[in-house]
């Protein structure tokens, strides 16, 4: 399947998980699109002074791409600073924000992929 980046569904949300100022999600492909159990697929875009509040992946695992700019990402036990060319993977109940303390767009690809259900013993 190709998806032209003018098919690419995108939207603006505001405080995303209770971070500052608003995120733009452009979806690359939809959880629909995937035989596999993928909840997001998506370039993330945090202007300046925004960013995406701290929040927690239980039964799943979310990888961010840094593909443009800087920030610091929290982890909830330090705060790095990421740059292009990084990569965050977060899961098993831990938790992450990112907020954008640069003069230029922090851009990146978010993945979601969902742990399988486990069989009913």
């Amino acid at each position: 399947m190709i998806r032209k980046a003018s098919e690419m569904e995108q939207e603006v949300l505001e405080h995303m998980r209770g971070g500052p100022g608003s995120v733009t999600i452009r979806h690359v492909f939809k959880d629909k699109d995937f035989t596999a159990p993928v909840r997001l697929c998506a370039t993330v875009s945090i202007p300046p002074g925004a960013g995406i509040g701290a929040h927690q992946h239980l039964a799943e695992d979310e990888v961010y791409i840094v593909t443009r700019g800087t920030g610091i990402l929290d982890d909830g036990h330090s705060q790095t600073r990421v740059v292009a060319g990084d990569a965050v993977l977060t899961g098993h109940g831990e938790s992450h924000a990112i907020h954008n303390d640069s003069d230029e767009p922090l851009e990146m690809t978010a993945v979601i992929v969902c742990y399988p259900e486990q069989p009913v013993p």
